[in-house]
């Protein structure tokens, strides 16, 4: 599977970023992906691969930039509860720093540096992401309703901004839950908002799963809920993107 660093232009600098890329040579339907607040790694790496092997160019670019290239912190191989309270506590003023002014100026120049790109189709794309990269998906389809025709979040705070953040969204939508984020009633409230501003959604949580469930390099991953992400994340982009 072709891959390649990238660099993209952006109001402030320049991003450093991933890609993954069919090794088919005609073009092919975009997916940006958001990685969580660990960043970009092996493991986002591998999972960017396995979506490019399925037809999509993958773009994963590296959030906190304007921090340094990645990985802006040192991360160990595995991301054990042993280290996890120290690695957040030099991630959390990154994360704390990227507003949503800084979200949504990054995500104009993702989606315009990855449709330029000459393996990507034309037509809509979609974004996927994970952790706080899920907030910043739906945060990114509801600034480019025109644009996105498909966004999920997996384990990801996707309420944050609260409901009234859902009313632009155009984009077809799945939200994969960890049981240990939220209850079945915040779910429901949850689901209420999506339905009052119009959303087409899927929206559950994964039985079993904690906080961080796709990532295989922390104590959080499950198998069968990383099966699961997939099993709703392809035909997702499938049904949305076939014409790109």
């Amino acid at each position: 599977m072709p891959t390649k660093m990238l660099h993209i232009p952006t109001a402030d600098g320049e991003a450093d970023a991933f890609a993954a890329v069919p090794d088919r040579g005609d073009r092919h339907p975009g997916v940006l992906m958001y990685a969580d607040g660990f960043g970009i790694r092996p493991v986002l790496r591998e999972m960017a691969r396995e979506l490019a092997a399925h037809g999509y160019y993958v773009l994963v670019p590296n959030l906190f930039y304007r921090h340094g290239p990645a990985p802006v912190i040192e991360l160990p191989e595995y991301i054990g509860e042993e280290v996890r309270h120290a690695v957040f506590a030099q991630l959390m003023p990154l994360i704390e720093a990227h507003t949503p002014e800084r979200v949504l100026s990054d995500a104009d120049a993702y989606l315009r540096f990855l449709t330029a790109q000459p393996e990507v189709g034309a037509g809509p794309v979609a974004v996927t992401g994970y952790c706080i990269g899920g907030l910043l998906a739906m945060r990114t389809a509801a600034a480019h309703p025109g644009q996105v025709a498909a966004v999920a979040a997996f384990h990801a705070p996707v309420g944050a901004d609260g409901p009234d953040s859902f009313s632009k969204i155009t984009a077809q939508v799945h939200l994969g839950h960890a049981e240990g984020d939220l209850t079945p009633e915040v779910l429901g409230e949850l689901n209420q908002a999506l339905d009052a501003a119009g959303v087409g959604y899927t929206s559950e949580i994964y039985p079993g799963t904690v906080h961080g469930f796709t990532m295989s390099d922390t104590d959080a991953f499950n198998p069968a809920a990383l099966q699961r992400h997939w099993d709703r994340l392809l035909p997702l982009l499938d049904r949305t993107l076939a014409n790109s």
